[in-house]
């Protein structure tokens, strides 16, 4: 099946070809405009993307909104895992505030809302995946993006980072890994 990534981003199409894998993942062409990420959580983002994207194309879309939550801020960064540290912060930038600003040892949670939209049989969905873990207290490893170099996960091998697993190990225990599986247990059944 072909699914229109609603992103721009090929580092996440390829991410998401992998986790997707027996599926054709495409993202979008750069005509096609992408609405603001303002929703209060991650699923109205996910579904505001998805939604554009299929309304663009008429192609079935996915889009997926993700960030992480720290228990020691209440939650935050949330929504705003991306602008965190301000409107173009680098992932460096974010991570060096979470860093400031929550204990290490403290615990974060990883969220992945995706939603899956197509128009031409009237069927939106979403899925979630969550990830738990705890804050490192330096980062570690180079692989993954964004909070990855500092978030432990609970399931994952004892004392690495997100960063330090490969990506099969990765896969199989974050919000995004869980996200996609309950979409691929979806198509399948549905």
């Amino acid at each position: 099946m072909r699914l229109l990534l609603a992103t721009h981003n090929e580092h996440k199409r390829r991410e998401f070809a992998r986790l997707l894998e027996g599926h054709e993942v495409e993202t979008l062409g750069n005509d096609v405009e992408l609405p603001p990420e303002t929703g209060e959580t991650f699923a109205e983002n996910a579904l505001g993307k998805a939604r554009a994207a299929a309304t663009a194309t008429g192609e079935v879309s996915i889009a997926d909104d993700s960030g992480i939550e720290a228990a020691a801020l209440n939650g935050a960064p949330g929504v705003r895992s991306a602008r965190y540290a301000g409107e173009h912060a680098s992932d460096e930038e974010n991570l060096e505030k979470l860093l400031r600003e929550a204990p290490a040892g403290s615990a974060l949670e990883y969220i992945c809302a995706l939603a899956y939209v197509d128009l031409a049989n009237g069927v939106e969905r979403m899925f979630e995946g969550r990830c738990k873990g705890h804050l490192a207290a330096r980062t570690s490893g180079a692989g993954g993006f964004g909070y990855d170099p500092a978030f432990l996960p609970e399931n994952g091998r004892m004392g690495l980072t997100m960063a330090e697993l490969t990506d099969e190990q990765k896969d199989a225990i974050s919000h995004r890994g869980r996200a996609t599986r309950a979409l691929l247990e979806w198509l399948k059944t549905g």
